[in-house]
């Protein structure tokens, strides 16, 4: 097998979703991730690039710090970079697909982590994490105070960030023979389908091995006019599936 090219596509989730969004951050239209077939996960805006934004509330200092985030994992990760143990507080919440937490780390039940979720939520924005250190400045806020600076911190945050859509790909392995190679290059560019990956049987029976990346909604309608092109002699296997 003679293999012509390969770019590594699956990454630690903090860097790899840093270098899925460079090419998009130009347009700000999207940008996209990788996922096993199975997962059938769906497209959803989330934050182009982390934000920042301070708040300050009788002497209180409040400051949200928000990021991207395609795992829970990523999330505490993120988490960890920027807690600051000179802080009064540092709370947070995060929503990752169906998978969501918050935290009040020390302020009263219910004041902190939750407004902060909340605003996650109402900023309509999906994989993203939220924290908000305190800096305690003396004079006591009460809990209706809380909740309005926590909340409004990170909403703040979140509707003056930039927004990209995130759609999810998956890698589709074809194999077929090599004369209905210049059948597949049109579906290809019909379907934006990226090549990942080509390579040549040269010793054994002249097929071909694509390794290609196909967002997740293209799978079904991609899959049939491939093996329409290639009359049925086509072995097609997504990630994991």
């Amino acid at each position: 097998m003679i293999s012509l090219a390969r770019a590594n596509f699956r990454a630690d989730p903090v860097a790899g979703l840093r270098a899925l969004y460079a090419p998009s951050r130009k347009n700000g239209v999207s940008a996209y991730f990788f996922c096993d077939a199975a997962e059938k996960p769906h497209s959803y805006t989330t934050l182009a690039e982390p934000c920042r934004k301070q708040l300050e509330v009788k002497k209180s200092k409040f400051v949200a710090l928000a990021a991207p985030v395609l795992s829970e994992r990523a999330a505490f990760s993120f988490l960890s970079e920027v807690t600051d143990p000179r802080a009064t507080h540092n709370c947070w919440a995060y929503k990752v697909q169906g998978a969501y937490r918050f935290s009040d780390d020390g302020e009263p039940g219910g004041t902190a982590g939750k407004p902060i979720y909340s605003s996650i939520v109402a900023s309509g924005l999906d994989g993203v994490m939220v924290v908000v250190t305190r800096y305690y400045g003396g004079i006591k806020l009460g809990t209706g105070g809380l909740v309005r600076a926590y909340g409004g911190v990170a909403l703040d945050c979140l509707k003056e960030a930039k927004t990209l859509v995130l759609k999810p790909k998956v890698e589709m392995e074809v194999r077929l023979p090599f004369q209905f190679l210049g059948a597949i290059y049109p579906l290809m560019h019909v379907y934006q389908v990226e090549k990942l990956q080509e390579e040549y049987d040269l010793a054994g029976n002249g097929g071909t091995h694509l390794t290609l990346s196909v967002e997740t909604d293209m799978v079904s309608d991609f899959e049939g006019a491939i093996r329409n092109a290639c009359s049925g002699q086509v072995d097609i296997k997504l990630s994991k599936e």
